[in-house]
């Protein structure tokens, strides 16, 4: 007989084989519960090389099963990560508990500067690894394959400016930092294939694989895969589970240990599409100064927030601790309190400094509580689901010491859009060594407001739209709407809004400066 484990049943061995699955049904004793999922490992020698894990939905007397071969470890971490989701009940803070994290816990980055650096700042550095978090696709910018793969400055992509920047630090301070890459099933073999072009750059590179995870159907909490494949209709049924997957998937790799094994102590983590995510030495010797016994095991940048960051997580202080508050956490009578500028005066960059040997500590232990995201989504063919995920910052809690630094908004330059990818690509930016940098002939040190239209949405409509990128350094604000084209060393100043109405459009002539301006209506410039 199978014991009853309640709502899950885990089964280490069990005389079930594929050929007699269905006898499962015979051996459950807990009726009453309407959601299962088990593990069994058959018998069969040929079975018996990956665990299967089944998802049963109990309705009277009949049971659906759902069958897959799942890798033992991505296993592990979705039965776990299933099991709390159907044990939480309502938000996960109390919203009268939250308390603003002690000033003492968030340093002003010019406090830590003034320390200064060592004469050498080699040996900090060869304790040092980046982690790029490179996940995700380029889908939501029009472009196929991973998002690192677009080009965004000068036909160099995100992964070209991230090797450059590392190349540099190596050569500059004579340095081993290596670039670590978290791919996923969606972008871990386009990666892999680019990653032949760096072979002969000063710079080591890994990579590890994000977990595997199925997309639950939203009412019936069975997956939405037939199979394992990821074509057809099963293209959408899989998911990587959030960038806090990265404490296990790493740990499960390998590649946690060897790294140890070879003396770093920190990775600098940060999003591959973040290009304000540069190493910054002052953090890193920060880190390396204090006393072993008080070492600090995290930093999370923050910076100001402005109202076009009001969904992006904080650091708040609860039960004395400090912790990372997520938009998805914050109980729907408090949103509009979560996103004020005046209560919640930062947010979470997530450019984090994490130490090696803390992570496999408390991977060893099993500690690493992270808050679930139940993130809903709409499938192509309307049906909803859902997929449980965790971030990365959530983990601060976990760690000793940890911190946050007050950093400056140039540490944060995420391209999420093509607004964002037209202001990276501008005279706003100079480029060094694959960083980039506010130009200096700019007066003022604010980025300027784009809004880009639908027609702007997709890389390649994008780049058809302009001649030439507009000399941008002394704009304020721009907005542009609808079927709009800029030629070839256009001026941009003060405030620019251009709308052209359903059915018109607009041409922005060659050489045109157009400073606090409104354009609208149709305006046409065709050749001769």
């Amino acid at each position: 007989m199978i014991p009853d484990c309640g709502c899950l049943c885990w089964f280490q061995s069990v005389t079930v084989t594929l050929t007699n699955i269905t006898d499962l049904n015979k051996h459950l004793n807990c009726p009453d519960r309407k959601y299962r999922f088990c593990r069994h490992l058959a018998q069969t020698r040929e079975v018996q090389r990956s665990p299967y894990f089944v998802f049963l939905s109990a309705e009277g007397d009949d049971v659906c099963l759902v069958l897959f071969q799942i890798s033992r470890k991505d296993f592990h971490g979705f039965k776990n990560l299933f099991h709390r989701f159907l044990q939480v009940k309502g938000p996960s803070v109390d919203w009268p508990k939250i308390n603003r994290p002690p000033e003492e816990s968030i340093q002003p980055y010019e406090k830590i500067k003034t320390k200064g650096l060592p004469d050498n700042i080699t040996a900090s550095l060869n304790k040092l690894a980046v982690v790029k978090l490179n996940g995700g696709l380029g889908t939501s910018m029009g472009c196929k394959g991973p998002k690192s793969l677009i080009s965004v400055r000068n036909e160099n992509t995100f992964l070209d400016l991230t090797v450059q920047q590392i190349e540099h630090l190596n050569k500059t301070y004579n340095a081993s930092v290596p670039l670590v890459l978290m791919n996923s099933f969606n972008t871990d073999e386009d990666t892999k294939k680019i990653l032949q072009k760096y072979k002969h750059h000063r710079v080591n590179i890994h990579t590890f694989n994000q977990s595997r995870y199925p997309r639950i159907n939203k009412e019936s909490l069975l997956p939405v895969a037939k199979n394992m494949g990821m074509s057809g209709d099963n293209a959408e049924a899989w998911y990587p589970p959030g960038h806090g997957d990265i404490y296990a998937s790493f740990y499960n790799s390998g590649l946690l240990d060897k790294l140890i094994a070879e003396g770093k102590e920190y990775i600098f983590v940060s999003n591959i599409d973040n290009l304000g995510a540069t190493v910054d030495l002052f953090i890193l010797q920060h880190l390396m100064s204090q006393p072993e016994d008080k070492r600090c095991e995290f930093i999370m940048e923050v910076t100001d927030k402005t109202r076009a960051d009001v969904k992006g997580g904080t650091l708040i202080q609860y039960k004395d601790h400090l912790r990372l508050l997520e938009i998805a956490q914050v109980p729907k009578a408090h949103v509009d309190e979560f996103k004020s500028v005046t209560k919640f005066k930062i947010f979470n960059t997530n450019n984090l400094w994490i130490s090696l040997p803390a992570i496999k500590r408390l991977q060893d232990k099993n500690a690493m509580d992270l808050e679930i995201i139940v993130n809903p989504k709409t499938l192509d063919g309307g049906l909803n689901v859902i997929q449980l995920e965790t971030a990365v910052g959530a983990a601060i809690k976990s760690f000793n010491n940890a911190m946050g630094v007050n950093v400056p908004r140039s540490r944060f330059l995420p391209v999420k859009t093509s607004s964002d990818l037209l202001l990276v690509m501008s005279n706003l930016y100079s480029m060094d060594a694959g960083s980039l940098t506010m130009s200096e002939k700019r007066e003022f040190p604010t980025t300027p407001h784009v809004k880009l239209g639908s027609s702007f949405t997709k890389v390649h409509d994008f780049l058809a739209r302009f001649e030439s990128i507009p000399d941008m350094l002394e704009l304020d604000h721009l907005t542009v709407s609808g079927d709009v084209t800029f030629g070839k060393n256009v001026s941009l100043k003060g405030t620019v809004i251009i709308i052209a109405n359903h059915g018109d459009r607009i041409d922005i002539p060659a050489g045109a400066m157009l400073e606090n301006k409104i354009v609208s209506g149709n305006l046409r410039i065709l050749d001769h």
